[in-house]
């Protein structure tokens, strides 16, 4: 997403790279071996496949191996996990003809499923379709509104829906790319005129400026805290107008583990809740290694908001 006027392209975060296996095919066949297969980007192997992680699944008895994408994958391992972060139909079409003719294969995920978290829409309506509420709290999503063309007639839109400002202002698709995660605060309608779709409007909710990224992996979760953006109060939506672009500010990088804050700002979310979430959402997603972004309402704080779903983050 750019502002109009800038150039825009959907080109991916970086090429698909050929990754030559060191582990020859025959030395494998380990029987209290799991053997994992691997298909990441340059980027992804170097943020996830670190040698403290190698040295510890050695220990376990799990064995990275990495695949050869120039090479047909059904010529390769044998494999009892295949763990994967690649783009494109062709990559797809490759892992779903490999499901098939391998099933006892853990396949990290099936690409279906992670096609679907490509659209910020369709990934969100899974939460909303939860409906849950219990005595541990209610979850839910911002407030949204998905506009797919005509940045003119976004004010017009957005008051018609009825949404509240301010509005975070999010692409539509996620691509893994980096302009798949540029982020614009809208503190009036009318400059939401200069944006580009397409685009997700999501009503800003105060939270206390504290995010929750809850990993899950399977049965098992780990959640951290992250600094995210301060409240917004009535004086300052009543004096700032315009459109402003803000940081990917749920990295690691501003992680908020250990910072001074109030106690009810960083309390995480009860264990019971986030446990039936990442249940229900493995089952609705069909996805075994995600993590959620979610942040508590400032006024009630029984209520708590997804806000994003990414496959496979890049800090586990």
């Amino acid at each position: 997403m750019r502002l109009t006027g800038e150039i825009s392209s959907e080109d991916e975060e970086e090429k698909e790279e050929r990754v030559d296996s060191h582990v020859c095919p025959s030395s494998l066949h380990v029987d209290d071996k799991v053997v994992v297969g691997y298909a990441l980007t340059s980027k992804k192997k170097k943020s996830f496949l670190r040698p403290k992680l190698e040295g510890l699944a050695r220990n376990k008895g799990i064995l990275f191996v990495a695949i050869d994408i120039s090479r047909p994958l059904a010529d390769q391992g044998p494999f009892d996990v295949v763990l994967h972060k690649i783009s494109g139909k062709e990559w797809f079409k490759i892992i779903e003809g490999y499901q098939r003719q391998h099933p006892e294969v853990a396949v990290v995920d099936p690409p279906d499923a992670i096609e679907h978290l490509r659209d910020r829409q369709s990934m969100l309506q899974d939460v909303a379709d939860l409906n849950m509420h219990d005595c541990y709290g209610t979850v839910g999503v911002p407030k949204q509104l998905v506009i797919r063309e005509d940045s003119q007639s976004i004010p017009c839109e957005v008051a018609e829906a009825g949404l509240s400002l301010p509005l975070v202002a999010k692409p539509l698709v996620v691509d893994g790319s980096p302009k798949s995660h540029e982020l614009f605060l809208a503190y009036d309608r009318y400059s939401l005129a200069e944006l580009e779709p397409p685009l997700v409007l999501q009503e800003f909710v105060n939270h206390g400026g504290v995010l929750f990224k809850v990993y899950i992996i399977g049965d098992f979760i780990k959640v951290v805290r992250r600094f995210s953006l301060p409240n917004i109060s009535r004086r300052k939506l009543s004096k700032v107008t315009g459109v402003f672009p803000f940081p990917r500010v749920s990295s690691a990088a501003s992680s908020a583990e250990d910072a001074d804050l109030d106690p009810g700002v960083t309390e995480l979310p009860p264990r019971p809740l986030l446990e039936k979430l990442a249940k229900e959402l493995r089952h609705r997603l069909g996805l075994q290694l995600f993590n959620i972004d979610m942040i508590r309402e400032q006024v009630n704080r029984d209520m708590y908001f997804v806000i994003d779903i990414n496959y496979f983050p890049g800090k586990y």
